[in-house]
């Protein structure tokens, strides 16, 4: 089965996926005139403006970013750079940096469009995401398309909102508190059941609580883990670099495989945090009380620059300056091609372990007999991990609704408290199934990719639209005027 699934992502994340989706990032970066750079600090008082009264939608800007935020701070910032460090090195941390750089634009323009082809159904809730505006900006003879990324959708939210979130989550337990998987099991389903059969306004309640919360408290010890060893960043930094493009740790001559595994894992695990062309985030942007598609796509962008720019990279420093890494586990020159046909070797350490490792090693002072900085990667993994099970909840629920309608609600909400369940008892087998963990990371990138895929395409064909309203937008705010929006209901889709 790792083998299998193995072949499948290398094919998924060859050479046509890493073009599409830097290449996408960077034509709308470019077209958007680095829009997504140059107006970061009006983005930022955008995030707190106050809804008009008059503005439609189910939750605040604020709120919708939140959701989203619950969604991507999680495992990818905590288990998915130490995956992608021991997997593909440390040079694929530069890969994540540029896929996140590009990707505000990515994920500017999913805000965007988010909003502007959103749609009210029959229970009164705003709905939209890639589907819709593949089905409203695109025309008919696109709705395969819709119906494609739906399906997809479903299948990467079982996949990497709900089993790999809860696998984590129970393999950080077991390994610092001894904790049964079952017993995880079985308190992350009662829980994830509590708050998604709720819907959206009381997921994004719970994550407009506890994420900036958790978000802060992981930042301030992670912070003082690379404040201790301030004297290790330069050499981290030359590792990344190398890393980066081939090049061994003797400084001399260019592996081209060693530079394409680090991109492969770099740009994977990049997507896989921070979602920027995945196509999950617009559809909680679609449900925020805001009547202008612009306005929102500056606080969707918001959501790449916190996830990977700030939280995976202080990480990353955490991992490669606290000394923790076994460099035998690691790629090189000479073991590049063997990662990339077979993975990293049996026994070596990845995931959230990996990163507990390093916050331990520097906050030694112990808890419990356990050190105060396993604590906080497994404490603040639970709860980030714990709010992307919430917020992945909601987009596969509105893939579903696209394809089946309002009465298959109920059912995806009860199968998802199934998967969440089924995805942390499975670590009872890790005895019996080699790499059990790694095998969920596998599926999860092969999903991810396999998910953004549809949405790249309606992004590169919708971008004009894109251009249009960010230009008419600007241009009236310049004049003083104000900005003129059209209702979707008064503009009927292109054919």
């Amino acid at each position: 089965m790792e083998n299998f699934i193995q072949t499948i992502n290398g094919l998924v994340w060859g050479i046509p996926m890493l073009t599409l989706l830097l290449g996408t990032g960077i034509f709308l970066t470019i077209g958007l005139r680095f829009l997504s750079v140059t107006k970061l600090p009006f983005a930022f008082g955008q995030l707190f403006k106050k809804p008009d009264k008059n503005d439609e939608g189910d939750v605040t800007p604020f709120g919708a970013l939140m959701t989203a935020l619950s969604s991507t701070i999680g495992t990818g910032n905590i288990a998915g750079v130490a995956a992608a460090i021991t997997i593909g090195g440390p040079g694929a941390v530069f890969w994540m940096w540029m896929t996140a750089i590009v990707g505000t634009a990515t994920k500017y323009s999913e805000g965007v469009l988010a909003v502007k082809y959103r749609e009210i159904d029959a229970d009164g809730r705003h709905v939209g995401g890639p589907m819709y505006y593949i089905k409203n900006g695109m025309g008919k003879k696109w709705l395969w398309l819709g119906g494609l990324f739906a399906t997809l959708g479903i299948l990467a939210s079982w996949g990497t909102g709900a089993s790999i979130q809860a696998n984590s989550i129970a393999d950080a337990l077991s390994s610092s508190y001894g904790i049964s998987p079952l017993i995880s099991a079985t308190v992350l389903a009662v829980g994830a059941a509590a708050v998604i059969l709720g819907g959206i306004k009381r997921i994004a309640s719970v994550a407009s609580r506890l994420v900036p919360f958790m978000a802060a408290s992981y930042l301030v010890g992670g912070l003082l883990v690379i404040g201790f060893n301030v004297s290790h960043v330069p050499e981290a930094f030359g590792a990344i670099f190398r890393g980066a493009f081939g090049i061994g740790s003797a400084g001399t001559g260019i592996s081209i495989g060693l530079m394409m595994l680090a991109m492969q894992k770099g740009v994977a695990r990049g997507i896989f945090s921070n979602e920027a062309g995945q196509g999950s985030a617009p559809i909680a942007h679609a449900a925020a009380k805001n009547h202008d598609p612009v306005d929102q796509g500056l606080v969707a962008m918001l959501g790449t620059i916190i996830d990977t720019l700030i939280v995976c990279s202080i990480t990353a420093l955490v991992i490669l300056t606290s000394g923790v890494l076994d460099q035998s586990c690691l790629p090189t020159a000479e073991t590049a091609a063997s990662f990339l046909a077979n993975g990293q070797p049996a026994g070596c350490d990845t995931g959230a372990p990996l990163t507990s490792q390093a916050f331990g090693a520097v906050l030694t002072p112990t808890v419990g007999g356990i050190p105060l900085g396993e604590h906080i990667v497994v404490i603040s993994l639970t709860i980030f991990a714990f709010t992307t099970i919430l917020g992945w909840s909601y987009y596969g629920e509105r893939c579903c609704e696209f394809l089946f309608g309002e009465k298959s609600i109920l059912p995806f909400r009860l199968s998802w408290i199934l998967v969440t369940f089924a995805g942390a008892a499975a670590l009872m087998f890790e005895g019996q199934v080699k790499n059990i963990v790694n095998l969920f990371w596998l599926v999860a990138d092969t999903l991810t990719g396999l998910m953004a895929a549809p949405n790249l395409v309606a992004l590169v064909v919708l971008s004009p639209i894109v251009f249009k309203l960010t230009r008419d937008h600007f241009n009236g705010l310049k004049k003083g005027a104000p900005v003129s929006y059209v209702a979707d209901d008064q503009e009927p889709p292109a054919e």
